[in-house]
């Protein structure tokens, strides 16, 4: 492990809830659903730290609890901030979804003498793959 997620600690190789720490956890997630920004929430709840800290914390699954961590917030809370993050970052234009790239096709249509693998150099591979081109069809 390479480190300890805020609001735990480590106490004889396992990890507890440092109630205090845990306890801005939940201001954090309370204050982000209570409609204030990352940052607002933060400060809050007494967690001096950048906006992106603030939304990796509301992402961050070991609070709901693993094999390793014991659970500081309940599924249902993690959920809504997850929904409520999605929906303030769609209200302001924030998700950029991949547009399908258009279909170029290249009909291209050849005759070549047949390649075989001369160089271990690719440049002079290509080199001898283009000299095998007799004509255009």
């Amino acid at each position: 492990m390479d480190h300890t997620h805020y609001g735990y600690r480590i106490e004889d190789g396992k990890a507890v809830v440092d109630d205090i720490a845990a306890e801005k956890v939940r201001e954090l997630f309370s204050g982000y659903l209570a409609g204030l920004s990352l940052k607002g929430a933060a400060k809050e709840a007494g967690l001096d730290c950048y906006h992106a800290t603030a939304g990796k914390m509301l992402q961050n699954k070991h609070y709901l609890g693993d094999e390793f961590y014991p659970p500081i917030i309940d599924g249902e809370t993690f959920e809504k901030a997850k929904v409520e993050k999605r929906r303030r970052a769609e209200k302001l234009g924030r998700i950029w979804e991949p547009k399908a790239a258009p279909e170029t096709d290249y009909p291209v249509m050849f005759k070549a003498k047949p390649l075989v693998q001369k160089y271990e150099d690719p440049y002079k591979q290509a080199e001898y793959a283009y000299s095998l081109i007799e004509r255009e069809v």
